[in-house]
């Protein structure tokens, strides 16, 4: 059964950093594209961040870009998200999901195995 579990969400103030983690079960991981999705209070879906199945290719919306840092780690099924300088816009529900999205091929509850997700919070 494939399971996708996030941690790492909290509440912090602006301009402060996190590290989320996903752990994945129940399939080859390493065979896998990988990517991060956030859900903001009362809005939609929005790609955050992906990272192909060799760890090289990364691509970030252009709103994190210089302040997020996506990473995996094959041998240990997990997926990383090293936030930095957080602002209140940052704020949302991340996923991550075993899919490749992009600004050119939005991500859908339909597409791939989503987590239950981990709540940033950036608010002082």
């Amino acid at each position: 059964q494939v399971q996708l579990v996030e941690s790492g969400g909290e509440l912090v103030q602006p301009g402060g950093s996190l590290r989320l983690s996903c752990t994945a079960f129940g399939f080859t991981f390493s065979d896998y594209p990988m990517s991060w999705v956030r859900q903001a209070p009362g809005k939609g879906l929005e790609w955050v961040a992906s990272i192909n199945s060799y760890g090289d290719d990364l691509r970030y919306i252009d709103s994190v870009k210089g302040r997020f840092t996506i990473s995996r780690d094959n041998a240990k099924n997990t997926l990383g998200l090293q936030m930095n300088s957080l602002k209140s816009e940052d704020t949302a529900r991340y996923y991550c999901v075993n899919r490749w999205f992009s600004m050119y091929s939005p991500p859908s509850k339909n597409s791939g195995s989503w987590g239950q997700g981990t709540q940033v919070t950036v608010s002082s």
